[in-house]
């Protein structure tokens, strides 16, 4: 009893008390503003009108109707939403308390999770990210070999169902470790080691194999009804990634790694983005081929190896972008990394200063992330008919001294309040008290 109480008292005292914003019941029209479309060129004093929780229109002088409420923006920049492609967000909150993490299941096969229906929209982790602009993620399973099913979620509602912008967004596959290690404390031999690696790939053939007989026995079985189907819950859940193309996330940073799941997934016929994706630089071209996009992880980081110069992964994406390579940018995912995703803009403005130019920095985070999550048709640009998703700044998107002023998500305006705001006027009041600040 006492250890419930405990785990009730954790999980309420990290939950955020935010309400989520109201279905939009009058147009809004936002006039003089600098629009960053991404999809074009940067709009300077022009109007954008949103009503029910679309872009309906973008003009240089829109005239409102009675029942239109009116915005001066002059000034300020309006830019759409980021969105965090690879995150757990939602589905951790404590790294250290188990109760807290939905994103690993038991078992090392695992593609019936369902990344959505563990997500938390209480999250205390959920304000702090919106407030710098980050207003979509795709929350992901990363246990296991093949983890589970990822989610495109909206960083607002009431449940996991309000927030669920799309499902499935991907199945996750967890590559194998490619590398063979040498020296004194290696206690395999080199040949077991390689047994090891074409043991694992040869199980994901088994599993491709399986499916497929599944999915055809239970076709056939569909035309006579008196016979029973038995049901296979793993099977069936990779039914739509292997048999319908659906597309499949394979983490992957080695090169070793990457050409390996090229290869695999075009024996397959089977459609792949590779995730982590820290080598691409050094296969493009076979990224380009086969039409393999990147999710590309932490560019500020060190490199893979030694003798690399310290700033090849601040260089990547300038280097993939140049390679004709389709990619976007993603923040480090899993514990204690999970709180970063607000870091997301920065990653891109470190790209930016090293080679990748403004606009495609932007891109990388909005609209190529939009593509890459097959939800290109409602986000990541400033364009009719695409959801009211974008947030109003004070300065230039990615820079870290711009404040995000308001922020919609489909029409609906969020609370940009979170926890560290609420800290920052605290203290801030604490010191005036003590005569430490100016009143």
């Amino acid at each position: 009893m006492r250890i419930f109480i405990l785990i009730i008292f954790t999980v309420s005292a990290w939950a955020n008390d935010q309400i989520p914003g109201t279905e939009q019941k009058r147009p809004i029209l936002l006039k003089g503003g600098i629009l960053h479309t991404v999809s074009g060129e940067v709009l300077e004093g022009y109007d954008i009108l949103f009503a029910k929780g679309k872009i309906i229109s973008i003009e240089k002088s829109i005239m409102a109707s009675p029942e239109t409420d009116v915005y001066d923006i002059y000034d300020k920049h309006v830019v759409p939403g980021y969105i965090a492609p690879l995150t757990q967000l939602g589905l951790v909150e404590i790294g250290l308390v188990r109760q807290t993490r939905d994103y690993a299941e038991t078992g090392d096969i695992n593609p019936n999770v369902r990344a959505n229906v563990s997500y938390n929209p209480d999250s205390e982790l959920i304000p702090v990210t919106r407030s710098n602009g980050v207003l979509v993620a795709n929350s992901v399973p990363i246990s296991g070999r093949i983890a589970g099913q990822s989610s495109v979620m909206m960083l607002d509602g009431w449940t996991w169902e309000d927030a669920t912008l799309k499902h499935p967004a991907a199945l996750h596959l967890n590559w194998p470790d490619m590398r063979i290690r040498f020296g004194k404390k290696v206690k395999k031999l080199e040949k077991d080691q390689r047994k090891e690696i074409q043991r694992s790939i040869r199980d994901l053939d088994f599993l491709i194999r399986d499916v497929r007989a599944y999915f055809k026995r239970i076709k056939q079985k569909k035309r006579k009804a008196t016979e029973l189907q038995e049901a296979d819950l793993r099977l069936e859940a990779m039914v739509p990634f292997i048999i319908e193309q659906k597309p499949i996330f394979v983490h992957a940073n080695d090169v070793r790694q990457i050409e390996s799941a090229v290869r695999w997934a075009d024996r397959h016929d089977i459609k792949i983005t590779i995730a982590g994706g820290r080598d691409s630089w050094r296969i493009s071209e076979l990224l380009v081929k086969y039409n393999i996009p990147v999710v590309l992880q932490t560019v500020a980081t060190t490199p893979m190896r030694r003798h690399e110069p310290i700033h090849q992964p601040y260089k990547t994406p300038s280097i993939l972008k140049q390679n004709g390579v389709q990619f976007c940018l993603a923040t480090e995912t899993g514990y204690p990394f999970d709180g970063h995703v607000r870091t997301l803009p920065n990653e891109a403005m470190r790209a930016a200063a090293y080679g990748l130019s403004r606009p495609d920095a932007l891109r990388s985070i909005t609209l190529s992330a939009a593509e890459i999550l097959g939800v290109d048709d409602r986000l990541g640009s400033l364009d009719l008919g695409k959801d009211a998703t974008f947030f109003i700044a004070n300065g230039l998107p990615m820079e870290m001294t711009t404040n995000v002023l308001k922020a919609y998500i489909q029409g609906r305006e969020v609370d940009l309040n979170d926890r560290q705001k609420m800290l920052y006027k605290k203290y801030q009041e604490k010191y005036r008290r003590m005569g430490r600040l100016e009143p």
